[in-house]
């Protein structure tokens, strides 16, 4: 029996609306990207095979938004909501902030997955770089709502401006990878990008700042604040104003050496 056939009859069995869901499980048994009660954004979501198995990894407690520009036939989950919608659009932006009951410019969502995937032209190249263009949306949409420390999953197809978009994203997570699930089709070449711990830090590593020292932590490191965010600075005193390098940066937090 095909892989094809496998995914395709297993989805049926299984009551779910695609084959593409055992994707979105691989990717989470690979990355751990669910856990309860958290608040995900499935992006090209029709026909609903990934809300599926989202809605059952997150569970009640959870909550689970998906856009297409295609209808999405309702889910029994009630945790599930849809929005219609090209997100290219500023007013599909908008509908998807108020499903998620969201305002301008806060973060509220815990991981952003994307399978969304251009209509195949033939053309390799060209079919390539229009994925990489639904690719940056998605990301862009994951800048915007995703808390630190959040998840993104992307679907890209492998090609020569592959490298240039995993650059721009990499600088923004703790770390990024590359997957291709068990259940994609052998003779596809789409690739998952897996970005780990969305950081939205002030500071990058190997910037040099100036820090007001405001606190003391646990470990006797002084504390400073960027923007409301915490850098942890060795050897500095509480009322100490000191210039410093940031070294390991992390979703929440960052830790920085004393120059001075």
């Amino acid at each position: 029996m095909g892989r094809k056939d496998e995914y395709y009859n297993k989805a049926k069995q299984q009551g779910y609306r695609a084959r593409s869901a055992y994707k979105l499980q691989q990717l989470d048994e690979e990355s751990d990207l669910f856990s309860g009660g958290e608040t995900v954004v499935d992006l090209g979501a029709a026909p609903g095979g990934w809300l599926q198995v989202a809605a059952e990894r997150v569970g009640d407690h959870g909550r689970v938004v998906g856009v297409d520009f295609q209808s999405i036939d309702g889910l029994e989950h009630d945790h599930v909501k849809t929005v219609r919608g090209d997100m290219t659009e500023d007013r599909t932006r908008y509908y998807l902030r108020k499903a998620l009951g969201a305002e301008e410019g806060e973060q509220v969502v815990d991981v952003v997955v994307s399978d969304m995937a251009p209509n195949m032209s033939g053309e390799y190249s060209l079919d390539h770089a229009r994925s990489i263009h639904l690719a940056r949306q998605a990301f862009e949409v994951a800048l915007e709502l995703l808390k630190p420390g959040g998840d993104f999953v992307v679907k890209v197809f492998d090609g020569q401006d592959l490298a240039d978009f995993r650059a721009d994203v990499e600088p923004e997570f703790q770390y990024v990878r590359a997957y291709t699930p068990e259940a994609s089709r052998k003779q596809s070449s789409e690739r998952y990008l897996i970005g780990k711990g969305r950081t939205d830090a002030p500071v990058a590593e190997d910037d040099e700042v100036e820090l007001k020292i405001v606190d003391v932590g646990d470990e006797g490191d002084g504390i400073a604040r960027i923007e409301g965010f915490t850098v942890f600075v060795s050897g500095a005193e509480e009322g100490e104003t000191v210039r410093a390098r940031v070294g390991d940066v992390k979703p929440r937090f960052a830790f920085a050496e004393r120059l001075d």
